[in-house]
């Protein structure tokens, strides 16, 4: 059965690390594609040339030493990119996206982790979403001593940790709890998913509720 699309969606994934977004993204795009949606899935920061570039210099921690403010600056830069090149467009074709972080990791890890002025935060975000903000965000919750742990075992041994895995689990906890505020100030957009459980049953519940906000009429089967 194909589900006539309109116009694009915007579904972003959120949460610490480890958590499972990059699978549980991917298994949204199956189930969407099966049911005729054509979607874009992209990254922040990251998505387009210009971005994937400042990703390599944020996560080597090269940027590290221009501070939390520097950082913030240099992700929305990678944002406007990542916007105007891909996002927008993308959109406006009707085709879907769905993105693995987005703004509200700039609030979790720079505004609340990093301590910077909720005016900045506010006046980045203007600037560099200019009024685009998500149809839906899922924030995938997990202790963070797990989400560790499977950060470490799905690195392995030959990588390095990149800038923000490297934190101290102290960080890690409080970050959790960020993105559990962030979800409960926006409770319309946001949806927080318990990824402490099997796959399966994840990516079962963030397809229910993908196509209740929506208003797909399909079915799962599992």
């Amino acid at each position: 059965m194909t589900q006539q699309i309109e116009y694009g969606r915007f579904i972003t994934f959120e949460g610490g690390e480890g958590t499972g977004k990059s699978t549980q993204i991917k298994l949204l795009q199956d189930h969407l594609t099966q049911i005729g949606v054509k979607i874009v899935q992209t990254r922040e920061p990251g998505g387009t040339r210009g971005a994937e570039a400042l990703r390599h210099v944020i996560l080597s921690g090269a940027a590290r030493y221009l501070g939390q403010a520097g950082e913030a600056l240099l992700f929305s830069a990678a944002r406007i990119d990542h916007i105007d090149q891909l996002i927008k467009p993308t959109l406006k074709q009707g085709h879907w996206i769905v993105c693995d972080r987005f703004s509200d990791s700039t609030r979790a890890y720079q505004g609340v982790m990093g301590n910077l002025e909720s005016g900045l935060i506010r006046a980045l975000e203007k600037i560099s979403l200019a009024g685009l903000y998500p149809d839906l965000t899922f924030i995938l919750d997990l202790p963070a001593e797990t989400g560790l742990e499977r950060a470490n075992r799905r690195r392995g041994t030959q990588v390095s940790a990149d800038r923000f895995e490297a934190e101290t689990l102290d960080f890690h906890r409080a970050l959790r709890n960020a993105f559990l505020d962030i979800a409960h100030a926006d409770p319309k957009r946001c949806i927080i998913i318990d990824a402490n459980r099997d796959i399966a049953t994840i990516a079962a519940e963030i397809f229910y509720h993908v196509c209740k906000r929506f208003q797909l009429a399909i079915k799962l089967d599992t």
